[in-house]
């Protein structure tokens, strides 16, 4: 397994590419080879390679495709660039020939130079000699803005450059002088090298009275160094000094944001590598850290410690990979408006045909969301079910969004999926038929957008909207696939829910039917699930699916869904379309009861039940009528809705105490009655108002 030998280093890597080569897998054995090493990638003839299918390849001829279906233009592009490289040599065995030798000239060199310790610097001398690289001390030294309160490190490399041991040298450095350090990171593996340089630093420094092992060091000093899983993390936070989060992109957004509560911590994190595949930490994290009360130190390695700078395998695999794509600079999109961009559909065999174009499409895609890999751009140049469309400036790519074709799926495929199969690739019709037991739903084509991004010099001037305006007018048109010539019925997203996503897919007609029962693993977040129809079938489908989810979204509310932040439960509701679910059906009584805790001496407590339906009827109308603070809506939805108690809801909310939460929640109510409520309610209101 390539995830193996992350964290690890090898002279010798060979990789047998003829039944399968995942790219994600290529990336990791590459950035495993020591310098001077070699990766041995054993395949089929070059010419012959591209037509193979194999084990991947498969996994991208998603229903209703097949293996016919999948093209070979990654494995064609990346034997050109084979071909191309400096640093690799081709030796065809069925010829007997050698056709590149690989040699470089001159050989890349490593730095004979050591590094000198700042003039100024805190920590003990040793620590600085330890490092290998003047990036290393700066990394070290960049720990010692930690010795302030409120404060954050930000550590970004690519693989190899020593970001751990820079972490692992300033992680001894605070314990041996007496302060207590906790390391979390996704696995134990992923801390190996930091405990390894702080525990030979303490022993050097400490002598016998340093206790050192793989997930705990301790001084003579009383400081410490200790591994916990990041929940566990999240729970001691108070009983460390210091705290060092290592692979810090590979951890969930909510997890990220949790550990912020320390006082002194730091990040390290990989931007080219596998350690951290995610790319929550750059796209959402970085502007929650910002928010913060922290100030932020930033640090980047950039000299490589194993191999000399320019080494020639690390250069191809980043070319071979686009580990290294970029969006086009600032400059060449500054000036773009949505009238002066063209709307164009990204072919594969252009995107192969054209490197420049390719890489700033792939770079934008990997900038913007937190989830793109290696694999995602073999599934853009070969999976039968993706497209691509973009906006261009004067031929530079300033929007991009990524559709995936869904359902079309025939009747034995839909009710292998309606009893319990999966099928890949149609995340919306897998959800709405499997989960939500509706097995028509899969009979409907539909696109879903899958990833879109936006030049980050040309946001907040509509160009996102523009995208999807185009779109939706190409398919509901059928003037889209060639496979699709009729149109498609709908089109759909499914994201972390937040509540700047959630406005920005309603303001573009995108309608929520449905809210996973679980959080995201990577983004920390409840997935909403959203369709735009386009055609007289697909808005039947979005209308029952809307209309089931506004019948059990309050029971979910005070069940799976009882964490979720009260500002995305506004939003997911205030997402819907206002024709869905029912009418309100509160009987006379449970009015009075209502109206009574609303301007009487009435309790909530007595039959929530009613209080409930009409929160979720209130945000689902969104009536202008009705003007309630941002703190009144959330405590309707930690109270009514979720069913927190008096306490934990004062607490959250800033109230000075459970009464006064009590009759916060009264006048929240008062609005909804003189809007909603029928005769009996407002005959309670009246004797307890003076009209």
């Amino acid at each position: 397994d390539a995830s193996d030998l992350l964290g690890t280093t090898r002279d010798v890597i060979a990789v047998d590419g003829h039944d399968e080569l995942q790219p994600n897998a290529l990336g990791k054995v590459t950035g495993a080879v020591d310098g001077g090493g070699l990766l041995v990638l054993l395949t089929p003839p070059l010419e012959a390679w591209p037509e193979r299918r194999g084990a991947f390849a498969d996994s991208l001829a998603v229903p209703p495709f097949d293996l016919d279906d999948v093209t070979g233009r990654f494995k064609r592009r990346l034997v050109r660039t084979l071909r191309a490289h400096r640093g690799i040599a081709i030796v065809d065995l069925e010829r007997d020939r050698c056709e590149a030798d690989g040699l470089t000239d001159p050989a890349p060199r490593l730095a004979t130079e050591p590094p000198t310790p700042p003039s100024d610097h805190r920590f003990p001398t040793a620590a600085y000699e330890a490092c290998l690289t003047a990036d290393q001390v700066d990394a070290v030294a960049a720990f010692e803005s930690l010795r302030g309160t409120e404060r954050a490190v930000v550590l970004e490399a690519d693989r190899g450059r020593g970001k751990s041991s820079a972490a692992g040298l300033a992680a001894g450095a605070v314990a041996l002088d007496g302060e207590d350090v906790l390391v979390t990171a996704p696995a134990a593996r992923n801390v190996a090298e930091l405990f390894d340089r702080a525990g030979a630093l303490c022993e050097r420094l400490g002598g016998d009275a340093a206790t050192v092992d793989s997930r705990q060091i301790e001084t003579a000093a009383g400081g410490s160094i200790e591994f916990r899983e990041p929940t566990a993390a999240v729970d001691t936070l108070e009983s460390a000094d210091i705290v060092i989060v290592d692979e810090a992109a590979a951890l969930p957004v909510a997890t990220l944001e949790s550990l912020l509560a320390a006082d002194r911590i730091a990040f390290a994190t990989t931007i080219h590598g596998y350690e951290g595949a995610g790319r929550g930490f750059s796209v959402r994290f970085r502007d929650r850290l910002a928010e913060s009360d922290h100030a932020v130190t930033d640090c980047t390695l950039v000299e490589p410690i194993r191999y000399a700078a320019g080494d020639p395998v690390e250069v191809w695999a980043f070319r071979a990979l686009l580990l290294d794509a970029r969006p086009p600079v600032d400059q060449l999109v500054t000036d773009a408006t949505p009238e002066t961009v063209e709307y164009r559909r990204l072919e594969p065999d252009a995107l192969l045909a054209d490197e420049r174009l390719l890489r700033e499409a792939f770079g934008l895609l990997v900038l913007a969301h937190y989830r793109t890999e290696p694999n995602d751009l073999a599934r853009l140049l070969d999976a039968p079910n993706l497209t691509a469309r973009a906006l261009l400036h004067d031929g530079h790519v300033v929007s991009v969004a990524l559709l995936a074709r869904e359902g079309g799926l025939p009747a034995d495929t839909r009710a292998m999926m309606y009893e319990g199969g999966r099928v890949r690739g149609n995340m919306l019709p897998d959800v709405l038929t499997s989960q939500l037991r509706d097995e028509a739903a899969s009979e409907l084509v539909g696109r879903r957008v899958v990833r879109i991004a936006t030049h980050h010099a040309a946001r907040s001037r509509g160009f996102g909207s523009h995208l999807l305006e185009r779109i939706r007018t190409e398919f509901a048109a059928g003037s889209g696939d060639d496979d699709d010539a009729a149109g498609v019925d709908w089109l759909g997203t499914g994201f972390g829910a937040t509540p700047g996503l959630l406005e920005f897919w309603r303001e573009n007609d995108y309608r929520t039917v449905h809210v996973s029962t679980t959080r995201n693993d990577a983004s920390g977040e409840y997935s909403a699930l959203m369709l735009a129809p386009t055609s007289d079938e697909g808005r039947a489908l979005h209308d029952r699916h809307a209309d089931w989810f506004v019948r059990r979204v309050a029971a979910l509310s005070s069940d799976a869904l009882d964490d979720l932040a009260p500002d995305v439960a506004r939003a997911l509701l205030r997402s819907v379309d206002a024709d869905a679910g029912p009418p309100l059906s509160i009987t006379a009584h449970e009015w009075r009861v209502v109206a009574g805790a609303a301007y009487g001496p009435g309790l909530f407590d007595v039959d929530p039940g009613p209080f409930r339906d009409l929160v979720v009827r209130y945000l689902v109308d969104d009536p202008d009528t009705v003007s309630l603070t941002d703190r009144e809506e959330r405590l309707l939805v930690l109270r009514a809705l979720q069913g927190h108690g008096w306490e934990t809801v004062a607490d959250r909310l800033g109230y000075h105490s459970t009464g006064q939460c009590m009759r916060a929640l009264g006048d929240a109510f008062c609005p909804l009655v003189d809007h909603y409520g029928p005769d009996a309610a407002l005959e309670v209101r009246a004797r307890f108002v003076d009209e």
